[in-house]
């Protein structure tokens, strides 16, 4: 009888055949069950010729060698040569075998059942962990063993233990239990058990991680389990993670990502793992499942949170499936392809998409269809959401026909029945219509053809009285609409605008700030303002008399001092206040009132200050103007000085009666000039300074604002020659010859052109310049490729110079 076997010290070296407690516990093996050959309890005996017992295993490989080496068979205990190598079974010596098995494991199973818990030494769960393994893989059957064994549980139980060697031997051990097992896994899958696996996916140590991804990929194989798997919170996620991960084993990677395959055959596992960014199997059954499944996958797109980039992926995979359901399902299928395309549309490279799927056509057939086949009114506002997204995305909407008679988006009647919608449509679906115009109007290439239909339809009033909508989606994309319009129909704006009852303080209502910050409301309503023809002096009369330009100055000061918190809109603010207050400088003339406010608010310094201070290229451009319009009234309003009357002695001697000399007057207007008063420029300190140095800013726009200010030192008004020594004084004429030479604009050069003829008016200037030949040849250049008016104003400039003969003194002049 052989002797039994103990458990090594090694928890690894462990032979299969081996049995985990001492000999006291279990059966003894006889003699008769080992093998000679391998020294092991046999499986499947067999008995040669002689009557000698092997494993059959065995022998054949000891047969096999015999013929290698070119040797007879013969029997490996006694040397005997065999006449045949036939092997017969040795059917009772293996039942027997088998019956010794089943006693032994059975008595080994009872105490596995008591070593089986978390007090237990380490090294003994270890082995019992490995006797269930080497159970489980002898035979098939015994899977079943352990399931009515209920040792399941305590398994499971061991994932708790504090040893990290038995909680991966035990993640390992449920594998072997499961595999082939529905039962088994059915079993494993009660209570909580799922989770404890799922947790250890985020465990720190990567074997227990790798062996519980194999353990829920085995799993996950039975249909049913998929569902259980999903509903562990985290579960899903913990998997895309793994899939994707760059640090993780490719064992672990494969294994998360076949496990999250298998998942993919419950829906709602689906939906979770798109939720977590794997959107491909989502989109796959919105293109091939049933209808049903289709309008649940697209439902469920509409809800979950997507990046932009997933976005264009959507629109990509998926945007012509979503248009032609819109196009032509059920009801119900329309309303969650809509829903869908509302979400895609959302990002610009998703509505190109989007357009290039064919969005536009059903999509304003939707919102025009009245009738039987119309869509409910809460779907026509998602279908005027998709609209607005699309048109938002700066698409040349001009050349994209709507159908068969080739209309597009800006045809005139197309327009039409979008205003026509906006006026007869709840606020929520007029806000989406409004917004669809706000985007035509944005782009150059669309905004005429809606100004044209807007004032074919004379619908600009309705849009002003959209100003004091109690709704702040529809008062807003109302404010950005006329904020646009108003720089290609501004008169008719403002003409609506004077019209309309209220229209005016309700818009400025909105305009001041009342709190810290400026909003989006707030930029888009002084954007409508700020554009409107400046020379209409009824309208700047109108804002005057309700202390709209007062309220202006006190939101600058607000914005100066730092008061107003920084923000995106808070450019488009400012912008817009300089130039409302702008306004009043184009009426001085007409309006002494506007005069008497610029004075006792200084509007001088204040657009000066704002050239001065503000780094934005269009408060800058509209600070120079002003000043350029200020500065045209100085010689009007500077104060001639008052004459002393002659005394006696004038009387009396001639001597006396020559007139007082008077010190202190403005070498420009030869009166008594301030920059508050008169706004003079010379009176402004370093205001000349300042315009001269933008005349080489980077925006063409604010170099040609800047020297139109300072060419009024030089106008017909004011003493020129003294004009021409302050620009000189100023450093200035390198700078206007520089801009003449660059020939940027029709703008710049026309004022450049323009003020070095008057600069060419004075002999010793004129001399200088003419042997500069960049001069020359940039007059040249303006006086053949100039308009009309430069093209004058340069031959006048070339004569000065003698590049043009001056014929008025060959010809006699006509007779009066």
């Amino acid at each position: 009888m052989a002797d039994g076997w103990s458990g090594s010290s090694d928890l690894d070296c462990q032979s299969d055949d081996s049995y985990i407690y001492g000999s006291r516990h279990i059966e003894p093996i006889y003699d008769a069950f080992i093998c000679p050959l391998t020294k092991e309890v046999m499986r499947d005996p067999v008995t040669l010729e002689n009557g000698q017992t092997f494993e059959r295993e065995a022998i054949e490989k000891w047969f096999r060698e015999c013929r290698e080496n070119g040797r007879r068979p013969m029997c490996p205990l006694t040397s005997q040569e065999l006449k045949t190598t036939e092997l017969n079974p040795s059917i009772a010596l293996r039942n027997t075998i088998e019956e010794w098995y089943a006693r032994n494991e059975a008595v080994q199973l009872d105490i596995v059942k008591k070593v089986l818990h978390v007090e237990s030494p380490e090294k003994e769960v270890w082995r019992s962990l490995r006797f269930i393994q080497q159970l489980c893989q002898k035979r098939r059957t015994n899977k079943r063993v352990i399931l009515n064994a209920e040792l399941i549980p305590k398994i499971v139980d061991m994932l708790k233990s504090g040893s990290k060697r038995v909680r991966y031997k035990a993640l390992e051990t449920l594998r072997i239990v499961v595999e082939g097992s529905d039962d088994n896994k059915e079993a494993l899958a009660e209570g909580n058990n799922v989770r404890t696996i799922v947790k250890f996916l985020s465990h720190e140590h990567s074997q227990e991680r790798q062996e519980a991804v194999s353990l829920l990929y085995e799993l996950s194989t039975s249909e049913s389990m998929c569902e259980k798997i999903g509903a562990v919170n985290g579960a899903i996620l913990l998997l895309v993670g793994l899939s994707s991960s760059k640090s993780e084993n490719v064992s672990t990677i494969d294994k998360a990502e076949r496990t999250l395959e298998n998942l993919e055959n419950c829906e709602t596992n689906v939906k979770q793992m798109a939720e977590n960014g794997r959107l491909e199997p989502l989109l796959k059954l919105l293109l091939e499942g049933s209808t049903e499944t289709k309008i649940d996958m697209a439902t469920y797109l509409s809800e979950i949170p997507l990046t932009n980039d997933v976005k264009v992926l959507v629109a990509r995979r998926v945007g012509v499936a979503l248009v032609n359901i819109m196009g032509s399902g059920s009801p119900q299928a329309r309303e969650s392809a809509l829903k869908a395309l509302n979400q895609v549309s959302s990002c610009e490279a998703g509505s190109k998409i989007l357009i290039e799927a064919g969005v536009l056509p059903p999509l304003v057939k939707d919102l025009f269809t009245v009738g039987f086949h119309h869509l409910p009114m809460k779907l026509k506002e998602v279908s005027a959401t998709v609209l607005a997204n699309i048109v938002s995305s700066g698409f040349d909407f001009d050349s994209i026909p709507l159908g068969p008679d080739g209309q597009t988006l800006v045809s005139e009647d197309i327009v039409h029945n979008l205003l026509h919608l906006i006026s007869n449509t709840g606020p929520a679906i007029e806000a989406k219509l409004l917004q669809v115009l706000v985007g035509l109007t944005g782009s150059s290439a669309t905004v005429d053809n809606v100004v044209n239909a807007i004032r074919s339809s004379g619908a600009t009033i309705s849009l002003i009285q959209f100003i004091e909508a109690p709704q702040r989606e529809l008062r807003l994309a109302a404010l950005k609409l006329l904020s646009h319009l108003s720089t290609h129909m501004g008169q008719d704006l403002a003409d609506g605008l004077r019209a309309t009852t209220g229209q005016l303080s309700g818009l400025f209502r909105l305009i001041s700030l009342d709190g810290s910050g400026v909003t989006e409301e707030q930029a888009a309503a002084i954007g409508v303002l700020a554009y409107l023809p400046s020379e209409d002096s009824n309208l700047t009369r109108r804002l005057l008399d309700e202390g709209i330009f007062k309220s202006v100055i006190d939101q600058l000061n607000r914005i100066q001092l730092g008061e107003v918190r920084g923000g995106r809109f808070v450019t488009p603010y400012t912008e817009g206040l300089v130039s409302v207050l702008s306004r009043i400088t184009y009426v001085l003339q007409e309006e002494p009132d506007a005069v008497t406010f610029a004075q006792e608010h200084n509007l001088a310094s204040l657009f000066m200050d704002q050239l001065q201070a503000s780094g934005l290229d269009e408060v800058q451009r509209v600070s120079a103007l002003a000043l350029k319009n200020l500065s045209a009234e100085s010689k009007r309003l500077s104060r001639q000085p008052e004459v002393p009357s002659p005394g006696l002695c004038a009387s009396v001697f001639f001597c006396f009666n020559k007139p007082p000399s008077i010190i202190g007057l403005c070498r420009l207007h030869h009166g008594i000039c301030s920059f508050k008063e008169s706004f003079c420029l010379l009176e402004g300190k370093h205001c000349i300074s300042k315009l001269v140095s933008r005349l080489d800013h980077r925006n063409e726009m604010v170099a040609q604002a800047s020297l139109e200010a300072l060419c009024t030192l030089i106008s017909d008004n004011v003493d020129v020659e003294q004009g021409v020594q302050v620009l000189c004084e100023a450093e200035s004429i390198k700078e206007i010859l520089e801009i003449l030479h660059e020939n940027k604009t029709e703008g710049l050069r026309h004022h450049a052109v323009w003020a070095v003829e008057r600069l060419l008016r004075f002999e010793d200037i004129a001399y200088e310049m003419s042997t500069d030949p960049n001069v020359s040849s940039a007059l040249v250049d303006a006086f053949k490729h100039g308009d009309f008016r430069t093209r004058q104003i340069a031959e006048r400039a070339l004569k000065h110079i003698d590049r043009i003969p001056n014929f008025s003194s060959v010809f006699p002049k006509p007779p009066r």
